[in-house]
C-alpha cells in the first residue's frame, strides 16, 4: 500500500473516493501558497505528496516517489533534485483552461471597446457615445504565443466569435494526449487554428495582430521572451494581454511601448511584484486593465474539483502503472 500526504484543499467527495484505493491517507487541509515546514513523523514516509507548494523542509522526504501539484505552474519544484532522485510530476494543468479562457475573452472585448473609458465618463456623469466605445472583436487576427490547454480553449471561444486564430509554437500544432481537460473544452486534436508558426517566425506571426495572448509557462527560456523587439514588431492597432506570468514580458519595454504608443494597450492579470506597488507606472495608463492574477484563481467555484480530478485519477494510473495526466518531462523539471 502507497502512503499518501495531502496537503491542499479538501473535495470530501473524492477523499472519499481516494480512500477506497490500496492506500494510506494522511490529510494536511491547507490552502498555503508558501513553503513551510510539515511534522517530519508525517511526511518521512510519503510516498505521493499532493500539494500546492512542496514543504521546506522537502530533504526530510525520503521515500517520496510522485508529487502532483495542485498548480499549473511548477517552478516551485524546481531545484529539489527531483530528476536526480527519480521522482516522477505531475501538474494541474487544465484546471484554469475555461476561466483564463474567458478572462481572454473579457479582456479583449473591454479593451476594444475601452471600457475604462466608459466607466470613467460614467463616474463623472459624462454623456458620450464615442466610436471607440462601439467597435467590435469579430473579424479580429488573435494571436496565441503557446498552444496548451489556456491557449486551446481561447482559441475555441475566439473562433466561435468570428476571429481568425493565429498560433506561435515551438513544437507546431497536434492532438494532445495524457492531459487533463474538461469535457467539450479546447481543441484537443489541434485543429481550430488558422494559422500556425513555429519559432523563427516569431516576426512573421506578431506583425498582423489584433490581440496577442501569451500562454506559456514561465522558464529559463521564456523569461524576458517579449522585449523591445517583439513589442515593436506588433501593429500599434494591437493590445497584449498577459495571463500567464508576469516576467515574460519584460518591464521597462512594456513601459516604453505603452509611452511612446508601440500598442493600443494591455491587460495584465501577472505581473512583476506581489503585491504591485502602488506608486508603479503601470497603474496609471488608461488604456491597462489590472487585475489580481484571479483569471484562474484557486478560489473559483470548480477549482477544488477539478484539480481533485486530477489527482485521484492520476493516483489510480500511479497504482496500475499507466501514463499519468500532466506529467512533467524531466527537462521541465530542470527548468528548461
Amino acid at each position: 500500500m502507497k502512503n499518501i500526504l495531502v496537503h491542499n484543499l479538501v473535495d470530501t467527495v473524492l477523499l472519499e473516493r481516494l480512500c477506497k484505493l490500496p492506500v494510506n491517507v494522511d490529510v494536511i487541509e491547507s490552502d498555503e501558497q508558501e513553503s513551510r515546514p510539515l511534522p517530519a513523523d508525517r511526511i518521512r514516509n510519503a510516498q505521493i505528496l499532493f500539494c500546492c507548494v512542496p514543504p521546506s523542509n522537502f530533504s526530510d522526504m525520503a521515500s517520496v516517489e510522485f508529487i502532483q501539484l495542485g498548480t499549473v505552474g511548477y517552478s516551485q519544484l524546481y531545484g529539489l533534485g527531483l530528476p536526480e532522485r527519480s521522482i516522477r510530476a505531475c501538474n494541474a494543468l487544465g484546471v484554469f483552461d475555461t476561466p483564463i479562457a474567458e478572462w481572454n475573452i473579457a479582456m479583449m472585448v473591454n479593451l476594444a471597446r475601452d471600457l475604462r473609458g466608459m466607466i470613467r465618463n460614467q463616474e463623472a456623469a459624462l454623456w458620450a457615445s464615442s466610436a471607440t466605445f462601439q467597435r467590435e472583436i469579430r473579424g479580429s487576427v488573435l494571436g496565441i504565443w503557446g498552444y496548451g490547454g489556456i491557449g486551446r480553449e481561447t482559441a475555441r471561444l475566439s473562433k466561435a466569435m468570428g476571429l481568425t486564430v493565429h498560433v506561435l509554437s515551438r513544437f507546431g500544432v497536434k492532438a494532445r494526449e495524457n492531459v487533463y481537460r474538461v469535457p467539450e473544452t479546447g481543441d484537443p486534436k489541434g485543429v481550430l487554428p488558422d494559422r500556425v508558426f513555429l519559432p523563427g517566425q516569431t516576426e512573421e506571426f506578431l506583425r498582423d495582430l489584433d490581440f496577442l495572448v501569451l500562454s506559456m509557462p514561465l522558464t529559463n527560456s521564456t523569461r524576458g521572451i517579449v522585449g523591445e523587439r517583439e513589442l515593436r514588431w506588433l501593429p500599434r492597432r494591437a493590445f497584449i494581454l498577459n495571463p500567464a506570468r508576469g516576467p515574460l514580458i519584460q518591464e521597462r519595454a512594456l513601459l516604453k511601448a505603452l509611452r511612446e504608443g508601440w500598442i493600443s494597450g494591455a491587460a495584465l492579470d501577472t505581473h512583476y511584484y506581489y503585491p504591485m506597488p502602488h506608486d508603479h507606472p503601470l497603474w496609471q495608463f488608461p488604456n491597462v486593465i489590472m487585475t489580481p492574477h484571479i483569471s484562474g484563481s484557486v478560489l473559483g467555484s470548480y477549482y477544488k474539483r477539478r484539480v481533485w480530478e486530477i489527482f485521484v485519477d492520476n493516483v489510480q494510473k500511479y497504482l496500475a502503472g499507466q501514463p499519468l495526466l500532466n506529467e512533467l518531462s524531466q527537462q521541465q523539471l530542470a527548468g528548461e
